[in-house]
């Protein structure tokens, strides 16, 4: 495997944790009995991403869409 930084400029100690959590991941993935079904991940999920209902357009919607709150 092989990783490449393409920008930044990491410390060895943050390269050292992103490889720690790709090898713990692909560890985990491989001991995984094979056929066994793979349970998506929930960042990925689209109820995550329509949580809530957003507002309905109206009259000052347009002060919504600039001022927070």
């Amino acid at each position: 495997m092989v990783i490449k930084v393409v920008k930044g400029n990491p410390t060895p100690e943050e390269l050292a944790a992103a490889l720690a959590v790709v090898q713990a991941r692909a560890a985990a993935l491989a001991s995984a009995p094979p056929g066994a079904p793979r349970v998506p991940d929930a960042w990925s999920a689209p109820s995550r991403v329509a949580a809530h209902r957003l507002p309905q357009p109206g009259p000052a919607a347009w002060g919504r869409t600039y001022w927070p709150g």
